[in-house]
């Protein structure tokens, strides 16, 4: 239930501080390699950190990711893992349990290239993990990547 005072709930106010953390580790020293390293860590930390059906998911975009889309950088977003291309996230998993929702998403954003005329989808509800899904996330994610 959000606050009063700020309009914003707890999990909503903690995925801020958590986006805030991410940009202050992003700008301490380091460049290049050693900062993809640090990204990459964080990301297949928050992965470790989920557990059940969202565990699962997040672990098996991670390796769609990594499969069909190398060049999109791991990092976190949100603390969300999330997959970049020049900075810029293109696709995140939204844990069910951070916001206490019924299904964690696979979403896009617009960065993706994704366009498909004048409306498409961007955010995809995802309960169980099975060969189905895996070949539909291989596909979106291909497209977004480009």
């Amino acid at each position: 239930m959000a606050s009063e005072e700020t309009g914003f709930t707890a999990a909503e106010r903690a995925a801020m501080k958590e986006r805030a953390a991410e940009l202050r580790a992003q700008s301490k020293g380091g460049t290049g390699a050693a900062k993809k390293r640090r990204e990459a860590e964080a990301c297949v930390d928050a992965i470790a950190a989920l557990e059940g059906t969202d565990h699962l998911v997040a672990q098996r975009l991670h390796e769609i990711v990594s499969d069909v889309a190398p060049q999109l950088d791991h990092k976190t977003w949100y603390g969300f893992p999330s997959y970049a291309r020049d900075g810029k996230v293109v696709v995140f998993f939204q844990p069910a349990s951070k916001f206490g929702t019924r299904y964690g998403t696979v979403s896009f954003s617009e960065d993706a290239l994704l366009d498909d005329g004048v409306i498409w989808p961007v955010s995809y509800a995802v309960i169980e993990v099975n060969d189905a899904v895996d070949a539909q996330l291989r596909a979106l994610v291909t497209k977004a990547a480009g």
